[in-house]
């Protein structure tokens, strides 16, 4: 397979978990996350990924082969080489895309962890702080405590 082929192909595939990556974001950004298609799509983010690593793999020992350095400048000159340099920056270009928008979505997950982590923790002290007494009001004094920590 020639390097332009083989480009073409790691570009669908980083093309492919970039939609995965946008549907995330999108699945993130409602009010009420569904947390099955949160996984579903974790799962498939999951295949690319690994596709992804196999492809990059086979392209660096080609390269080798060809004795080209593994690095950005050897595989620079290799699409040069080959003709393919604009695939080749089209690729790169779609590759800091996919980073970009994963590291966005693992920063809005982080987030959301640590809202429901604190939504919990201010839960569990209101309940050992008894919330409500034995007329089934609520009492003030025990959640004033805790409502500055949530």
């Amino acid at each position: 397979m020639s390097l332009s082929d083989h480009l073409k192909k790691q570009h669908q595939c980083m093309s492919s978990l970039l939609e995965l990556l946008d549907d995330e974001r999108r699945a993130l950004a409602t009010g009420r996350v569904d947390g099955q298609r949160l996984n579903d799509l974790a799962e498939s983010k999951q295949q690319r990924f690994d596709e992804l690593e196999r492809l990059e793999s086979q392209r660096r020992q080609a390269l080798q082969r060809l004795g080209y350095d593994n690095s950005r400048q050897g595989s620079d000159r290799a699409a040069r080489d080959a003709g393919c340099r604009d695939s080749w920056q089209d690729f790169c270009d779609t590759a800091e895309r996919v980073r970009r928008l994963n590291q966005l979505n693992g920063s809005v997950i982080q987030n959301r962890l640590s809202h429901n982590q604190r939504l919990l923790n201010f839960l569990h002290e209101a309940a050992d702080n008894g919330v409500y007494g034995a007329d089934g009001q609520a009492r003030r004094q025990g959640l004033g405590r805790v409502a500055s920590q949530a």
